[in-house]
């Protein structure tokens, strides 16, 4: 994994030095798309494929994404499939992502939950983890029954968990210590 990342982080450099120009939001989601199309292990297998061309990959890519790319989004998924780094995309967004956020002081906040959380309870919890990490966040919310309650929030390498699980995991270590 470590050499994704090695290969990825200057192409994410590179791609953000060029999208700073341009608008981070529009090339961030058509990124997100890319890399989304990018995972498919059937496009991956057609893009390794000798006969198949850069020419034709890109083409299969941007109509899986189902977006109109910007030219400069576009170039970069041509420069990518022509070196042979189809399967680092997924890593280079994340890292794309990273760039933008530290420049718009914005980090992502994936939360974890046990249940639903509605709009109301959202806006409210993403202010209070504001607060408490001391920096805007992107919040992003995923179920995890096996939580039993609470949350879980993971912003970069900090972890906040609150969880019903975790406290009975503290609570187990407590008493057969």
């Amino acid at each position: 994994m470590a050499e994704i990342a090695t290969i990825a982080r200057p192409y994410a450099e590179a791609l953000f030095q060029v999208a700073k120009s341009q608008d981070l939001t529009a090339w961030g989601q058509q990124l997100d798309a890319l890399a989304q199309v990018a995972q498919d292990a059937d496009l991956r297998q057609f893009a390794d494929h000798p006969k198949a061309q850069a020419e034709q990959v890109v083409a299969v890519m941007t109509a899986a994404a189902k977006q109109t790319l910007a030219p400069g989004v576009q170039n970069f998924l041509q420069t990518i499939v022509e070196n042979g780094r189809l399967a680092a995309l997924p890593e280079i967004v994340a890292q794309y992502h990273v760039l933008a956020n530290a420049a718009s002081g914005v980090s992502d906040a994936q939360i974890f939950s046990a249940y639903e959380i509605s709009d109301a309870q959202l806006a409210d919890l993403k202010a209070s983890l504001e607060k408490r990490f001391g920096r805007k966040l992107d919040a992003h919310v995923q179920l995890e029954p096996s939580l039993i309650g609470g949350v879980r929030v993971v912003v970069g390498d900090e972890v906040l968990d609150t969880s019903v699980k975790a406290r009975l995991e503290r609570m187990k270590v407590a008493l057969t210590a």
